[in-house]
This record gives structure tokens, C-alpha cells and sequence, in this order.
């Protein structure tokens, strides 16, 4: 038996396959998409490193949620893998639980300062670009229900992550547009 390979040369000229044989350019909305998912998840791994067990917990079900996500994207043709509306509520209640131990927020803050904060604000901007690339995406295909809803509520989890992360250490902005 020959021992597999990671390499296959198929993508040299600049194509890939999608889930289901399809060719396309490896800039393709699709392949953005996914592709951006894919770097998400990445940077959801490296902030799991520095967070509390609780919320890791939650983290590795988000990372389990973007492959799902990434694999529909990935697939030619409509996919009924679907995030449930359970996973966007686990989400808000993340959420709701870091803002009672935040100060409410009265202007635009910088980023927080820690190495916590500082991966969970770049996953933040990683997951806002993934939405862009998505709805760029749906304008030429469907892309599965609930995906967008999730992504958007995943940057508002992440954004209040950073905060409570960063321990009280954020900064407002001190010239804001006028």
C-alpha cells in the first residue's frame, strides 16, 4: 500500500476543489470565505491558550461551530449543515454574563492592553472579516441558515471578551469624530 501524501499538486495552477469535486480559483468568494473561517478557528486556538477554563469551554464548541461553518461554505452546492439557534443563545448568554461584570461603556475604547485581550480583539477582527467575505458570498449563492446571525454574534462575544479580559485596563478614545 503507498503511504498518502499532503501534497497532491492539483492547486499549483491556482485551483482548489470544493467539497463535492467542484473546481474553482483559490480567490473565489467561496474559497474566502472558508478560507477566513479557517483563520478564525486558527486564532480561536491561539486565544484559548489565555483565557479561563470557562471560557475555553466555550471556545472549543465555537471552534467545533466553524468547521461546521467552514464545511458548508466548502461545499458546492447547498448544504443543510446548519448552526442551531441554540449555538447563537449560548453566545448571548456568554455575553450578557461578561457585561454585568464590565462598567458600562460611554465612548469608542481602544484596545485592551494584555495578551488576552489583544487575541480575543484580533479574533474579533478576523470574525467581522469572515462576515464580510460571507455576505459577499451569499450574493452569488445561499450560504446555510443561521450562519451570519453567528458570526456577527461570535464578534459581539469576542468584543466583550476583550473587554473583561483586558481587566479594566481600556482605554476611550480621545478624538473621536466630530
Amino acid at each position: 500500500m503507498k503511504k498518502a501524501t499532503i501534497y497532491t499538486r492539483r492547486g499549483d495552477e491556482g485551483e482548489t476543489s470544493l467539497i463535492g469535486g467542484t473546481r474553482v480559483a483559490k480567490d473565489h468568494p467561496r474559497v474566502e470565505a472558508y478560507g477566513t473561517i479557517d483563520e478564525l478557528n486558527a486564532a480561536i486556538g491561539l486565544l484559548c491558550c489565555c483565557v479561563p477554563q470557562e471560557q475555553r469551554t466555550l471556545l472549543e464548541s465555537v471552534e467545533n461551530n466553524l468547521f461546521t461553518i467552514g464545511c458548508s461554505l466548502a461545499h458546492n452546492s447547498e448544504c443543510n449543515t446548519t448552526i442551531e439557534d441554540n449555538d447563537v443563545e449560548a453566545l448571548e448568554q456568554a455575553i450578557d454574563q461578561m457585561e454585568e461584570q464590565l462598567p458600562p461603556m460611554d465612548s469608542f475604547i481602544l484596545p485592551c492592553k494584555g495578551e488576552g485581550a489583544a487575541r480575543a480583539n484580533l479574533c474579533r477582527t478576523i470574525c467581522r472579516r469572515a462576515e464580510r467575505r460571507i455576505v459577499t458570498l451569499q450574493r452569488e449563492c445561499p450560504v446555510a441558515q443561521g450562519t451570519l446571525r453567528y458570526i456577527n454574534r461570535l464578534s459581539d462575544y469576542l468584543f466583550a471578551l476583550q473587554r473583561l479580559l483586558g481587566e479594566g485596563k481600556e482605554k476611550k478614545w480621545e478624538k473621536p469624530c466630530k
